[in-house]
């Protein structure tokens, strides 16, 4: 946690006021967000299906960065009160327009990621 007024945080919000690559960036970069996103494009997903799907995250950065994708209003969380508790994740309509720049984020990624030489 940052101190509101320490220089980190204001520098970032004068970067996020005055370009919209660094807030959409903030927004979705990290290790996780956009597998988090990639993989919720194709639907409503359970949280044991985010993890499976996403096996090399610990759980505790998964509830994380699924928090702060929540708060920053790109996934919805769904609590059916059933026994045992069942909780759904999907895109919201913010979420679903990321659509295309992730594709095309993927696309340049597969193109430009270094080949692996067979063994």
């Amino acid at each position: 946690m940052r101190k509101e007024s320490s220089t980190n945080t204001l520098n970032r919000e004068k970067i996020q006021g005055d370009c919209g690559m660094a807030y959409t960036l903030d927004l979705i970069g990290g290790r996780w967000k956009p597998a988090i996103l990639w993989r919720l494009l194709e639907g409503k997903m359970r949280y044991s299906e985010l993890k499976k799907s996403i096996p090399a995250v610990s759980e505790r950065i998964l509830v994380l960065q699924l928090r702060e994708l929540e708060k920053d209003g790109l996934i919805s969380r769904l609590v059916y009160a059933e026994v045992p508790p069942r909780v759904e994740y999907e895109l919201t309509s913010n979420g679903q327009s990321l659509q295309p720049m992730l594709q095309v984020i993927s696309d340049w990624g597969d193109i430009h990621r270094p080949k692996t030489k067979p063994n």
